[in-house]
């Protein structure tokens, strides 16, 4: 059931130009194909490896699967979209894709932070990490990871049902999200975007985790620090194409500018496709487990 007379909205893209269409479809179905593969053999690598048993393959491990799933929330539509001429998408299917993203990108935006944690419990406990970081507490984060992100996107949701829609139904952009919806609702959605900006902004905030790594670094020897900066680049390099777009589109006033929808493209389809290579290109471990399950194969 949904407020208004509204029951599908039309989905204006990236692009109206036709031959720019033409040019999303290959670039976007090429991106999209390379970050299930990508993901998908992380995923698989880390599952059939005897190597890669330690706490931070296992978080890495659901980090591709909520990457996966993110650009998958997202992309298929814009791919079909792309080459199609009526972009409609149902009142329901479009409620179901605001839930499913912010799901998803709660998830790895979660998994993140364990991974920061996991990685200052090596830094600065080294000789407690294997206490600290066993099976049932890495179990424990992974479950609080999901049940933060149904909670996180339930809260998105429970306010987009909340909108009426009785007017316009065109939104600028190319997949369902806060807000562009915002724009399309005729009340006053003065207070419910500040609920939207406090509960995204709260996730996003969180990410500042990995600055507690770095204050906690002053202590160690250059040595020390060197070691351990190189153990985390990857996940600072992660972090910061993540969580930068995010808390541009996410915490600030009900305003769309048209570069958001570049933005959402890198954050929703481009981050997804990066993270895999980020892990995989700079770990010697990842790379030689790889190794072992193609050649095991093949």
């Amino acid at each position: 059931m949904h407020n208004g007379s509204v029951t599908e909205f039309i989905l204006f893209g990236l692009t109206q130009d036709p031959g720019k269409q033409k040019t999303i479809f290959g670039i976007f179905l090429i991106l999209y194909l390379m970050t299930l593969l990508g993901n998908f053999l992380i995923v698989v690598t880390i599952k059939t490896s005897q190597t890669l048993g330690s706490p931070m393959y296992y978080f890495l491990f659901y980090l591709s699967f909520a990457d996966a799933c993110f650009s998958t929330t997202t992309a298929p539509r814009l791919i079909v979209d792309a080459l199609s001429q009526k972009k409609t998408i149902s009142y329901n299917e479009c409620m179901t894709q605001v839930f499913a993203a912010h799901f998803f990108g709660c998830m790895e935006i979660f998994v993140l932070i364990i991974m920061a944690f996991d990685r200052y419990v090596a830094i600065c406990k080294p000789l407690r990490y294997t206490t600290i970081m066993s099976q049932r507490v890495c179990h424990a984060l992974v479950i609080l990871a999901w049940v933060g992100s149904c909670m996180h996107s339930s809260a998105q949701i429970s306010l987009a049902l909340r909108l009426p829609f009785c007017g316009p139904n065109v939104i600028d952009h190319y997949f369902c999200d806060m807000q562009p919806l915002l724009k399309l609702a005729c009340m006053d959605t003065y207070v419910i975007n500040l609920l939207i900006v406090f509960n995204s902004g709260a996730i996003c905030m969180v990410s500042f985790s990995y600055i507690v790594i770095l204050y906690s670094l002053r202590n160690h020897s250059a040595e020390g620090r060197r070691k351990a900066l190189s153990t985390c680049t990857s996940h600072f390099i992660v972090v910061v194409i993540f969580f930068g777009p995010c808390i541009f589109i996410y915490t600030r006033p009900p305003t769309t500018f048209p570069v958001d929808k570049m933005v959402a493209a890198f954050y929703t389809i481009g981050t997804p496709l990066l993270n895999p290579l980020i892990y995989t290109l700079r770990n010697a471990e990842v790379k030689n487990a790889m190794k072992k399950l193609w050649c095991s194969k093949v």
